[in-house]
């Protein structure tokens, strides 16, 4: 945990001594409270994403929300776990990444995924956040078959819409049974390109290389709906030409992170 902590401090540092001119490229990140739901559930002990579905979610979900914090230094992040005998929220928002680090390894795998009620409980949190100025933001990893109805997802989207929060869906594991439902709900909750789908199948690269170069990291850009290739040409989504010591910052972390996994 202390050595990520690390990783997350210097692309931190990194991000802030590159901030850009008013008005650049890289304008100021909007403000938000995001809450991440993680699927905890049996079939993440599944090793067909390495070294497992849950460890490879959650060195995404750890990599998510660094970004979120580094985005804006106001933004909040929180995490929730779908599986188990209940919901468990594991962190209300908070802008403390150190926090989130040390909360995440507490996650346990098992049971099966509730994705509408986890949602449902995220969306609650984001109505309790300290700062109403805050734009409300969940994050949703699915990485087992989804038990909602279409009909049952499609009224969470719309109450979604409703209440102004973006919804982004982190499809892995079960990529094509839940194609169908997940563009249902994409459908019903996205307003002026807010909200993403990103499919990730099994292949060469982590979930975290595919998600650091997606809209859910950059700032909505790239399309609404995206697959495992993602990005721009740009390693990380980031042009280096613009922005080099976030994207050297980054590609540290991502090298130090591989090596840990090898190490284990």
């Amino acid at each position: 945990a202390l050595a990520t902590r690390a990783i997350w401090t210097q692309t931190t540092a990194a991000a802030s001594a590159s901030k850009p001119p008013a008005g650049g490229l890289r304008a100021a990140m909007p403000l938000e409270a995001v809450m991440v739901c993680m699927d905890n559930s049996d079939f993440t002990r599944n090793g067909d994403y390495a070294p497992t579905r849950f460890e490879s979610q959650s060195d995404a979900v750890n990599l998510v929300c660094g970004a979120k914090t580094q985005q804006n230094p106001e933004n909040s992040v929180g995490i929730l776990a779908t599986a188990g005998d209940r919901i468990e929220v594991v962190i209300t928002p908070t802008t403390d990444i150190g926090r989130i680090i040390a909360e995440l390894p507490k996650v346990r795998i098992g049971g099966a995924s509730d994705m509408l009620r986890g949602i449902q409980t995220a969306q609650l949190a984001l109505k309790h956040r300290q700062n109403k100025n805050q734009k409300q933001r969940i994050i949703a990893f699915v990485g087992s078959p989804i038990s909602a109805s279409d009909k049952e997802l499609e009224t969470l989207g719309k109450n979604l819409k409703k209440n102004n929060v973006s919804l982004d869906l982190v499809s892995f594991g079960e990529v094509d049974e839940n194609t169908g439902k997940l563009q249902k709900l994409h459908a019903a909750v996205n307003s002026n390109d807010s909200s993403h789908v990103v499919e990730i199948p099994v292949g060469p690269k982590l979930l975290s290389d595919v998600l650091l170069s997606s809209p859910i990291i950059n700032d909505g850009e790239g399309g609404a709906y995206a697959g495992a290739g993602g990005g721009d040409g740009f390693e990380f989504g980031i042009n280096p030409s613009e922005d080099p010591e976030l994207a050297l910052a980054l590609r540290i972390s991502m090298e130090e992170e591989r090596a840990r996994q090898a190490a284990t």
